[in-house]
């Protein structure tokens, strides 16, 4: 019965919210969308986050992340890409906080939704945090041999998970106080986040 790999999938689950509610480059992201863009462009970055976690999740009930742990060119390769991609993440941040231009004001409708939500999901996708948890839900196993409707349930459950935290995330970070302090400090915030992005990135390709 279903029922019997209802353990495995919560200490799935509870690994994949102990990556959530951590703070890492995909908070960044969120934290950079909702202060500058506003609410609901970084409720979207959420999305697409999520819909990351639905690729990571799947891959792990082929095994993929588990192989990929053994593949050493193929983690350098994933690694060089998500390091290329936070270097680009703080080449924008690092821009704007030089230009420093207008704040704009939210709006109820994202302009680009596709290309917010895909900047999300790229990082999600090749962020060695979120692989890194991924890796450890593969070795608990108890999901792979599971019937299909075990995995689409574990797969839904990933995407639920990732897209209410970070969306709490991104609900919280967009609040009007916050954009507010933003607004007042915004070139030193973009700096500093500009900076995360670039240490982030740095430590990534340097790592082994």
């Amino acid at each position: 019965m279903w029922t019997d790999y209802l353990p495995a999938l919560f200490l799935a689950w509870s690994i994949q919210w102990m990556g959530v509610i951590s703070p890492g480059p995909s908070v960044m992201l969120i934290l950079g969308v909702a202060t500058q863009h506003g609410r609901s462009a970084s409720v979207v970055t959420a999305f697409g986050i999520a819909c990351g976690s639905v690729i990571l999740a799947s891959a792990t009930v082929m095994g993929i992340t588990a192989l990929l742990s053994d593949w050493a060119h193929a983690m350098t390769v994933l690694r060089w890409v998500g390091a290329a991609y936070l270097f680009w993440l703080a080449y924008k941040s690092l821009k704007t906080a030089w230009r420093n231009p207008p704040l704009p004001a939210p709006s109820g409708a994202v302009q680009r939704p596709v290309r917010t939500a895909l900047t999300g999901f790229i990082l999600q996708v090749s962020n060695p945090k979120a692989i890194g948890f991924w890796l450890a839900i593969a070795a608990v196993g108890g999901i792979g041999d599971a019937p299909a409707s075990v995995i689409a349930l574990f797969i839904f459950g990933a995407l639920f998970n990732s897209f209410v935290g970070h969306g709490a995330y991104a609900m919280v970070l967009s609040s009007p106080p916050l954009r507010r302090g933003y607004a007042r400090a915004r070139r030193w915030i973009d700096g500093a986040l500009g900076s995360l992005f670039f240490l982030a990135g740095l430590r990534l390709a340097l790592s082994r």
